[in-house]
């Protein structure tokens, strides 16, 4: 007998003594006595199921299907980008199960080397943002959003503790406002979507109690003056602000922070994570003092153990595990540690110049992008831009235009509503994958 047959469900003779314990003579009698009938299938609805195969067999066929896929270079950008993994950090973290099974650090006293790795990456959110205080990550992007959100509602001021409107600029990403309106929509809360202008105006409602913005926009626009006179308005109003941002942006453009938010949040996808078919993907969180009792998921600290050497701890873990439910700040998997190891070793990888030096060369291909559309009489819809160009074009040409970039490998965004090309640029795009785009 093989280890599968020893190892791998139960034996003929356990199985016997189980029926036997249950005073049943077979498993299809144990099925008939459990599952109601009006949901039993009969003998003539049973799936024909083929006959099992080996799992080489099985791998071979996966293989084949495999390769029917086509894969495309990916110019579409809209919060999923190509990055490269440096190989000692796949191998050494990604790759290696003294980092990828043991999810999180209960234990304290033997995980440190894993502490020190969360609160290097809470240095770095809070370095990119200039706000002072950031967690160990978050699940995703958009349910980071929707956790911004609910600290904002929770921390109403007085005088808008009655408030039930939150307003978000029309440049949020369409996934990431769907899991805020579904989150908002449970506590009874209006989710105005407006133009940078009318945000402006409506802040000095008396109902509205926080804003919501994305830098850069979905097009692709920087709109850094318009968001900071949001926030300016926000504060004689006492609204509260939050920015969704672009990690790899927030190397170049002014941070948050210094942009007057009292919120930040953002994915670290960029920073060393494959795409991997949509995630998953450390988001992070940053926030002002006042919202550090309010943060969901874990904030690392640093102490002392009882020999007075340093020793890292979570100082903070509101979370549904440790506390009661409805005390919570969060009801979700509020963590995503290992990507966000690996987001927080790239950084020390490249370091704070080697960032820039890539979010330079992004930005340069998207500069030299939005200069060649104009020297071709085509006018780009966002001026102020870090990676992103949007430029109008007639459906009827686009889908000649798609149809070619598929051929050449590329994948493209376009937008049949507007009318409108967005072309993304990343870390993994070569001066070959440029030219051939021109």
């Amino acid at each position: 007998m093989g280890y599968a047959e020893r190892h791998i469900g139960p034996t003929d003779a356990e199985q016997k003594e189980m029926l036997k314990v249950l005073h049943l003579q077979s498993l299809e009698e144990l099925v008939q006595k459990t599952i109601p009938k009006n949901i039993l299938l009969s003998d003539e609805e049973k799936p024909k199921l083929p006959k099992g195969k080996s799992e080489q067999e099985v791998l071979a066929e996966l293989r084949e299907l495999a390769k029917q896929n086509k894969p495309l270079k990916s110019f579409y950008g809209y919060g999923y980008y190509g990055t490269h993994t440096p190989a000692v950090i796949q191998r050494g973290i990604l790759e290696n199960p003294g980092w990828y099974t043991q999810y999180t650090p209960y234990q304290s006293e033997i995980s440190q080397g894993r502490l020190e790795a969360l609160l290097n990456f809470q240095t770095m959110v809070a370095d990119l943002t200039s706000l002072p205080i950031a967690n160990a990550s978050l699940l995703d992007e958009a349910t980071a959003a929707a956790e911004a959100a609910s600290m904002m509602l929770r921390l109403r001021p007085k005088e808008k503790k009655d408030a039930k409107t939150l307003l978000c600029h029309e440049g949020i990403f369409e996934h990431t406002l769907d899991v805020v309106k579904n989150r908002m929509s449970r506590f009874g809360i209006e989710v105005k979507v407006l133009p940078a202008k009318e945000i402006q105006k409506d802040l000095s409602a008396e109902n509205v109690f926080g804003v919501l913005w994305q830098i850069p926009e979905k097009n692709g626009e920087l709109s850094l003056a318009d968001a900071q006179e949001a926030v300016k308005i926000a504060k004689t109003n006492t609204v509260q602000t939050a920015a969704i941002c672009d990690i790899l942006a927030l190397t170049l453009i002014t941070p948050p922070g210094e942009l007057g938010f009292d919120i930040a949040v953002g994915s670290t996808q960029r920073f060393g994570v494959p795409m991997g078919f949509g995630g998953p993907h450390a988001a992070y969180m940053a926030a002002t003092e006042h919202y550090t009792r309010q943060m969901p998921g874990r904030i690392i600290g640093i102490s002392k153990d009882r020999r007075g050497h340093k020793a890292y701890r979570m100082s903070l873990q509101t979370r549904e595990q440790h506390i009661r439910r409805e005390k919570a700040t969060s009801n979700i998997c509020t963590a995503q540690a290992l990507l966000a190891i690996m987001a927080s070793m790239y950084a020390v990888w490249h370091g704070p110049e080697g960032l820039k030096n890539i979010a330079s060369d992004v930005h340069s291909f998207a500069s030299r992008f939005y200069a060649a559309l104009q020297n071709k009489g085509i006018i780009a819809e966002n001026t102020s831009f870090f990676d992103c160009v949007t430029f109008s074009y007639p459906e009827e040409k686009a889908q000649k235009v798609l149809q070619q970039a598929y051929e050449a490998g590329f994948l493209l965004q376009y937008n049949k509503k507007k009318q409108t090309f967005s072309i993304n640029f990343d870390e993994t795009t070569t001066e070959e994958d440029f030219k051939k785009l021109l």
